[in-house]
């Protein structure tokens, strides 16, 4: 596996790549403000034709031991021995259902030597959990499945995802990646603390909560939040809550999204279900960092292949949390892979893996997820 690796901080410095081998796939996560995005893809695309372009929006980029913002964290990578396959679907087509969506896409990918689907979807309008639901319907579970929502720093206005020489919103794309000499690693842990007591969801649909112990959410959940409540649904990203139902014994965490007045109800990046019980979490700096580090433990052990490449996904609210100690986590992820590995992505607002090697995938929120690739 050959890898490349550039900062682009203006739309010239597509000028000074300086590559040494021909490019199978581009890795580009995005800042919303970098200006010019569509012309620096639609250009790469032009100067690297036969490359496949793949990446989304985030809420901060990671290239090697640096979290930036305003630029694109580009990645050039050439496999020996994997072939790849990008495929897309426009959520609008299955009117916004994101099940049906996940399904109709990972049967776009054929074949029984198919290893790995790294997904990307819009981050605004997608119900994550449906989505890998879906992912997961008709596929071999041989076949695993990472990725991410795409961000929009704190803002929740605008998400997109690049597919080839195009850049849209309320899309998902995808990359197969196929051959029995890929070596793949994954990890998710988190650090946050629940605190309060644990409540019943007395009424939710999917991914909107409306009633917890019968009380109306938003109006509960504001009670906790004081004088943070104004600032929903950005301030939501530091109290997600940690929720468990039958589908997950172990349990998984939901970020807030949007709020609704006049419904009194909260949206999730992931389904909240009725019957399912939940408890609000807080940050412990110290622990998230922690959790960054035993992510990349259960990364390193879950192959016994070197690693050569790493995708760093992890939720917009720890960086919030974090704020200039933000990168410490990539460093703790780097330090336990001894710096011998090349390392990209992105903050994000869900996660998507399993939370090691013998979980089934789910989506996540407040983690840092993990992804390796090796041949």
């Amino acid at each position: 596996m050959k890898i490349y690796q550039h900062k682009i901080l203006h739309l010239e410095d597509l000028d000074h790549l300086d590559i040494d081998f021909i490019p199978e796939v581009f890795f580009l996560f995005a800042s919303p403000s970098f200006v010019g995005t569509e012309e620096f893809v639609s250009k790469l695309a032009q100067k690297f034709e036969n490359a496949i372009l793949i990446g989304c929006s985030t809420a901060g980029e990671i290239l090697g031991n640096e979290v930036l913002d305003s630029t694109i964290a580009l990645t050039a990578v050439r496999f020996e021995k994997t072939k790849l396959q990008i495929e897309e679907v426009d959520l609008v087509s299955y009117d916004l259902n994101s099940f049906t969506a996940g399904k109709a896409l990972s049967n776009k990918f054929k074949g029984t030597d198919l290893r790995h689907i790294f997904v990307l979807s819009d981050g605004l309008i997608v119900n994550g959990a449906e989505l890998v639901k879906g992912l997961h319907t008709d596929l071999d579970k041989s076949v695993s499945i990472t990725g991410g929502l795409a961000g929009d720093c704190s803002n929740f206005e605008n998400t997109f995802v690049i597919a080839g020489a195009k850049i849209a919103s309320q899309k998902i794309v995808a990359l197969g990646l196929y051959g029995s000499e890929l070596n793949i690693g994954f990890g998710s842990k988190g650090g946050w603390d629940s605190f309060g007591i644990e409540r019943l969801v007395t009424k939710s649909k999917n991914n909107v909560l409306y009633e917890l112990d019968g009380q109306p959410a938003l109006e509960l959940y504001k009670s906790f939040l004081g004088d943070m409540a104004k600032d929903l649904p950005g301030s939501g990203l530091l109290f997600p809550l940690s929720m468990r139902d039958e589908d997950n014994q172990i349990p998984v965490v939901r970020t807030i999204l949007a709020v609704d007045e006049k419904s009194g109800s909260l949206t999730f990046a992931g389904n909240i279900p009725q019957g399912s019980y939940v408890r609000l979490m807080k940050a412990n700096i110290d622990r998230i960092i922690g959790g960054a580090e035993q992510s990349a433990i259960t990364t390193k052990g879950s192959t016994e292949n070197q690693h050569q490449l790493a995708f760093l996904i992890s939720c917009v609210g720890r960086r919030l949390v974090m704020k200039q100690l933000v990168e410490e986590e990539v460093e703790a992820v780097n330090d336990v892979f001894d710096n011998d590995i090349y390392t990209t992505g992105f903050y994000s607002y869900g996660e998507i893996a399993p939370f090691d090697k013998f979980s089934p995938c789910t989506l996540h929120n407040q983690t840092m997820t993990i992804t390796t690739f090796s041949e």
